[in-house]
């Protein structure tokens, strides 16, 4: 019974939360406006992006400051899509404006929304595990590999400003409304509850994907890599191809967010997929705590309500609030705020059993009895007087 007690209370302590989360999430429709429900659709995207950011630098070790990136190659991908939609039989509106007549070759197979789907997943994984693959097999690793994934971040932000006619330019691909979803206006409740909810499992399908990986073989791998790489690979392993493999897992994950993000908002452009937003995602994952993937989402979550909630409320000072939150968490919160949590429950679950096991400490540690030794009689002084005598 007692072993049976001990399972049901580990799958509470580890499932829990989640599941508590899951029905916070799958009731908010009934409870929230179409505005709310559309802001928390949107930051449920960025929650995926922090569990596969988390995957790699807080089990792998692996700071990557280009996950903007492939969250906006997926979101251009899913968008290409949506615009062609509702252009109808017309080419996009900023291709007429910037003197194309005709629709690019690379733009036509986009027409498919299965095409599209695949290509706006596969695309960035690709390049996340080409890319991978030379930088770690050069041993690449540390602030450098932060350097050169926040350079190609930032150059591939600039290219897309610069290619007007093909993806918008600054302003990026915008007026997606009349896009028709499975027979539903873009803009209908129907499609962004849709949406909504299709978040929320992909959400719920990426933790778990992500607790499966960490908790196999592939995960204690990928921490010993963090850990020391060169026992690993002493021990037969190749790190390049465990590092490749999560790093493009990651970068699919994270285009998978900019997909779901692109419906629910309407717009994307350069400047979502630029640094800053690599950095912000960073930010999700410190906050809410490495190697956690928990905390991943709830930092993601509790940092955007945060920059909505100071922007609503204080709109002159609100990034002064927010920088506060930021260096106060670091500062109080080293291991995030859920690795705050959890250390403070081992410490009172180490105080707890010190106090439950320390009576019976007390007993064990009482002197023993001895055997009684035989009473020994001196002589007085009298009697040995007396016989030295005689």
């Amino acid at each position: 019974m007692k072993a049976k007690e001990k399972l049901s209370f580990a799958l509470l302590r580890h499932w829990g939360p989640v599941l508590l989360l899951a029905v916070i999430f799958l009731l908010a429709p009934q409870v929230l406006t179409e505005f709310r429900l559309s802001q928390l659709g949107k930051f449920l995207t960025f929650a995926i992006v922090a569990v596969g950011l988390d995957l790699i630098w807080g089990y792998g070790g692996m700071l990557s400051l280009g996950q903007g990136l492939f969250f906006g190659l997926g979101a251009y991908g899913f968008a290409m899509y949506l615009k062609l939609q509702a252009s109808g039989d017309k080419i996009p509106d900023f291709m007429f404006w910037s003197g194309l007549k005709s629709l690019p070759w690379f733009w036509q197979p986009f027409q498919t929304p299965l095409f599209a789907i695949v290509a706006a997943l596969i695309i960035p994984a690709l390049l996340a595990g080409v890319l991978g693959y030379f930088l770690f097999r050069s041993r690449v690793q540390g602030v450098y590999f932060s350097i050169i994934t926040q350079a190609l971040t930032l150059l591939t932000s600039i290219w897309f400003i610069g290619q007007q006619a093909y993806t918008g330019g600054t302003n990026g691909i915008t007026n997606l409304g009349s896009a028709k979803v499975f027979g539903y206006s873009l803009l209908s409740s129907q499609a962004q509850h849709g949406f909504y909810y299709l978040t929320a499992f992909c959400l719920l399908g990426v933790y778990i994907l992500g607790r499966w990986l960490t908790s196999s073989r592939f995960g204690r791998l990928l921490v010993a890599l963090r850990d020391d790489e060169s026992r690993v690979r002493f021990l037969g392993y190749d790190p390049v191809v465990i590092k490749t493999l999560v790093f493009a897992l990651s970068a699919m994950i994270a285009a998978l967010a900019g997909m779901l993000f692109v419906p629910q908002v309407g717009i994307i452009s350069p400047s979502s997929m630029g640094v800053v937003p690599s950095i912000e995602m960073v930010v999700w994952v410190a906050l809410g705590g490495r190697s956690t993937l928990l905390g991943a989402i709830l930092g993601a979550l509790a940092v955007n309500y945060g920059k909505s909630f100071f922007s609503e409320s204080y709109p002159d000072i609100w990034q002064t609030f927010l920088g506060l939150l930021f260096i106060g968490s670091v500062l109080f919160f080293p291991t995030g705020v859920l690795g705050a949590l959890k250390s403070a429950t081992a410490r009172l679950r180490t105080l707890a059993a010190f106090w439950v096991v320390r009576p019976g400490l007390a007993e064990s540690h009482k002197p023993r009895a001895t055997h009684a030794l035989p009473e020994v009689v001196l002589p007085t002084m009298s009697q040995r007087v007396e016989g030295g005598s005689s």
